[in-house]
């Protein structure tokens, strides 16, 4: 079911009445399933929209638009298609009780993947689903395949009906569609001759496969499903060498890296990351792909529009696995103002202190870090710890939360965001620089 929630004043949807509520059914005879349906099919620029009105009157629209011009609707959220699988490693499953409902969601959409970069696993298509992506060109998507050996691939998705991932991607290649492909690597599981027979068959696939990132299993105090391994210090680093090996290939024969470590397995290896270049386009940076090296070079791009801040005491909370990559950076940005920056690692204590990324910190975290504090004149917390409605994992919203803390706060991405903005030089509060 397609139903509008909103309409866009001084669009063609206000000019024909529409309104929130009204049940979008068809588009120029096919019947609509869904949102993409309602996106593809409304490309052309003469259409016959069947709807049915709130009241039950059913209504036949005639369009004759402008090239371009949107119909100006907002659709209702879809219903989001159901995980079957049971990943021991699933984040989700990781999840202590009592968080908002949607983050317990598992989601395992294609339609997600194509619109959002959601990893999905493809293990819940149909055969009119993989034709529904060939014909809407829904490409690329971005594939969680963790294993092309069938059996493997059962064993770690928890799934003994998981379908064959290999000729899935093979009737979608064909079909002209690319994807990006992701592996949570297992010690002991997809490891060693796993890993590469999988990395040789998604070679196997040429331009259909754009890329694959090799993401280390990770837990938390939570993940009651888990009974492999962890990957500690020394799997990292054999699996950073992997890594460097295919991108080398990949360099050598494509012209670009094509395999990339995230930034979680070069943290844990203790490894050097690559240079800023290596990454390219950053096309899996939203999967923990690349984002140090960015942060590096957002950093070091903007310093030139940095204002004097000489005397302007920061604190700066961040997470467990950034904080020894946090002093030089800071140094470059005390270098540029002349403030003084403070570093306060945090440890999470919603998912356990196994788990170090800054996004992932909670309100509790933050305002545990920063409530004795004093003496700043401002702390700078991730912004990626905050959803698009200002709400932490714990529900703690931000706006109540800077309310309580001794000194203003501010999300930021990447430091530079932020300072730009902080105007002229203020006197240093209680103990100057140390």
């Amino acid at each position: 079911m397609v139903r509008v929630a909103q309409v866009h004043p001084g669009s063609i949807a206000e000019e024909l009445g529409i309104v929130a509520g009204t049940e979008l059914v068809s588009v120029n005879g096919r019947e609509l399933g869904d949102f993409l349906d309602w996106e593809f099919l409304t490309a052309e620029d003469a259409l016959e929209i069947e709807a049915l009105l709130p009241d039950g009157d059913t209504v036949v629209y005639e369009i004759e638009r402008p090239e371009g011009e949107p119909i100006g609707v907002q659709l209702e959220p879809p219903t989001v298609r159901r995980c079957a699988n049971r990943c021991e490693f699933c984040f989700i499953e990781g999840l202590p009780k009592g968080l908002r409902k949607n983050l317990y969601i598992r989601d395992d959409d294609y339609r997600l993947s194509f619109a959002y970069g959601n990893f999905a696993t493809l293990s819940n298509l149909k055969d009119k689903d993989e034709a529904r992506i060939i014909e809407y060109r829904l490409s690329p998507l971005y594939v969680s395949v963790h294993a092309t050996p069938w059996e493997a691939r059962k064993v770690l998705l928890n799934n003994p009906r998981v379908p064959d991932i290999l000729s899935q991607l093979e009737r979608l290649v064909e079909g002209g569609i690319q994807f990006h492909g992701q592996m949570v690597v297992v010690p002991g599981l997809n490891d060693g001759a796993v890993l590469e027979q999988t990395l040789d068959d998604l070679w196997s696939f040429g331009d259909g496969c754009l890329s694959v990132a090799l993401v280390p299993v990770g837990l938390t105090q939570f993940s009651h499903l888990y009974t492999g391994r962890s990957m500690d210090r020394e799997a990292a680093a054999a699996l950073v060498d992997v890594t460097t090996r295919w991108a080398e290939r990949g360099k050598r024969e494509r012209g670009f890296p094509w395999v990339y470590g995230s930034d979680e397995l070069y943290l844990l290896a203790g490894s050097e990351f690559p240079p800023f270049e290596h990454y390219g386009e950053f096309s899996q940076i939203e999967n923990g792909v690349g984002a140090l090296p960015m942060l590096r070079h957002r950093v070091e791009s903007g310093l030139a529009r940095l204002p004097r801040l000489d005397g302007l005491r920061v604190a700066v909370v961040t997470g467990a696995s950034m904080a020894p990559h946090m002093p030089a950076l800071l140094a470059q940005l005390t270098a540029a103002t002349g403030a003084c920056f403070e570093l306060l690692p945090a440890t999470n204590s919603l998912f356990g202190p196994t788990v170090t990324t800054a996004g992932l910190l909670v309100g509790a975290d933050i305002e545990r870090t920063l409530a004795g504090c004093t003496g700043f004149d401002v702390a700078l917390i991730p912004a990626e710890s905050i959803n698009e409605d200002g709400v932490f994992l714990d529900d703690v919203e931000f706006a109540a939360l800077r309310e309580r803390l001794p000194m203003p706060v501010l999300p930021s991405y990447d430091f530079i965001d932020v300072l730009e903005l902080q105007g002229q030089p203020r006197a240093c509060i209680s103990g100057g620089c140390s």
